[in-house]
């Protein structure tokens, strides 16, 4: 053995700078994970952790899923890895393929990428290429929301709604507005879609009438917002987004990175809501979380006014990344895809809705609860903050990943996201561990 490998201390976790994490608070006594299987993981310690927010949304088939873990040991024995520039390899097509079958009629076409975040960055590329495409480069104005997130790439901060995420780095693209979120004070404890705040969808008619609509090109929305804490849209909210985007020629993105593949007890969430966007972010549960990997679909009149401008011979559009379509990330991708079809993984999200809805209200009555939201299999608790904001959320975050349960906190709203091959009593693990945590920080 080199002196080189002596030397190296196993034991250390100062070389990995961990993303979205208190680095130095994390390593004083590090929450690892060595296990998972189903609906439950397993730290270094041996205890059993329910996971409650499916890791981070992108595992709704459960934890260990070989059906996976053979389809990408054999695709890497046989070809592992195929770039996608001016060339290509099966999988990516036949991946491609399954996942438009889920999507509404006229959308044909999908652009992989590595994430979410690079999902919403090839997404502003799509929308500037279009705009210049059609004749009309002056729309260049891209509209979000505050309390979104739409990934971490300077596009997507720039986007962002979240301002811790966006405040630090200062510099950010030009020509973005923010129109307000959806909740309201008077929303608190809806389940289901609120019955009030359809008319802050006129914020983005104002924003067009005070710019010019002829010089906006898109307005992207998360139809559930999650990161912020499961933000559910009122009744006819996005219907009438979508009236204002056609009144001003604007498209509409609908970022599923976590409604994406079946958290809505539907494939996406355009189906939940009935409004078709012009163009859906996908990753996450795109692999069941297996591997990287993440999607751009767009409408079929969006790809031919691409495609179409250019000479047939050429590039028509000057974007993608060395790992698009990675062939490990498409078997994993259509492994996944085929365990949703066949064990109908969205018919048992939906079927599980009502009792999980109920659940989660339960804990309306405990005195740290603020607030109760939720839709499909996603619900957000907001506790009352102790102190800074967020100090309450990230202690709660600790203390339950030690009373066997994970749950994703985003300051003090915690994300419960069950799996789809969740049973009732894993509901009930999930909320009793929950309360039981309340009480001990009470």
């Amino acid at each position: 053995m080199s002196d080189t490998a002596m030397s190296y201390d196993v034991n250390s976790l100062e070389a990995h700078w961990m993303p979205f994490s208190a680095n130095r608070d994390f390593k004083k006594n590090p929450r690892m994970v060595v296990k998972s299987e189903g609906m439950y993981m397993w730290d270094y310690k041996g205890g059993q952790v329910i996971d409650g927010s499916s890791a981070l949304f992108c595992t709704p088939a459960g934890h260990g899923r070989r059906e996976i873990a053979e389809a990408v040991y054999n695709q890497m024995l046989n070809n592992d890895y195929a770039p996608h520039f001016q060339l290509g390899h099966p999988g990516s097509f036949e991946l491609a393929e399954r996942v438009c079958r889920l999507l509404p009629d006229d959308f044909n076409h999908l652009f992989f990428t590595n994430s979410g975040s690079e999902s919403v960055e090839t997404a502003i590329k799509v929308i500037l290429a279009y705009q210049r495409a059609r004749g009309e480069a002056q729309r260049n104005r891209l509209i979000s929301r505050e309390r979104a997130y739409h990934g971490v790439n300077m596009g997507g901060v720039s986007l962002a709604g979240m301002v811790r995420n966006r405040e630090t780095f200062g510099l950010t693209l030009p020509n973005i507005s923010l129109i307000r979120h959806t909740w309201t004070e008077d929303q608190r404890f809806s389940k289901g879609q609120p019955k009030t705040g359809a008319e802050l969808a006129m914020d983005l008619d104002r924003i067009a009438e005070n710019l010019g609509g002829s010089t906006l090109a898109a307005v992207f929305i998360e139809p559930v917002a999650g990161s912020t804490g499961t933000l559910v849209p009122p009744v006819g909210y996005l219907e009438k987004i979508r009236e204002i985007c056609d009144k001003h020629g604007m498209l509409l993105v609908f970022d599923e990175v976590i409604t994406g593949f079946g958290r809505m007890g539907t494939p996406f969430a355009t189906q939940k809501f009935n409004v078709k966007p012009d163009i859906i972010t996908m990753a996450k549960a795109l692999t069941n979380g297996a591997i990287p990997m993440g999607g751009v679909a767009v409408t079929d009149e969006i790809y031919d006014t691409v495609t179409n401008a250019a000479p047939e011979n050429a590039i028509e559009f000057f974007h993608g990344y060395t790992y698009s379509a990675h062939p490990a990330a498409c078997a994993a991708g259509i492994a996944t895809q085929k365990i949703y079809e066949t064990e109908g993984l969205f018919e048992n999200a939906a079927a599980l809705e009502p009792y999980f809805l109920d659940a989660i209200f339960s804990l309306q009555d405990h005195p740290m609860v603020a607030d109760v939201r939720g839709i499909g299999m996603m619900g957000g608790i907001e506790v009352h903050p102790e102190g800074a904001p967020g100090k309450r959320g990230g202690e709660l975050q600790k203390k339950m990943f030690w009373n066997g349960l994970h749950v994703k906190w985003t300051g003090d709203n915690g994300i419960i996201a069950p799996a789809f091959v969740a049973e009732r009593k894993h509901i009930d693990e999930i909320i009793d561990k929950f309360r039981k945590t309340l009480d001990q920080m009470m």
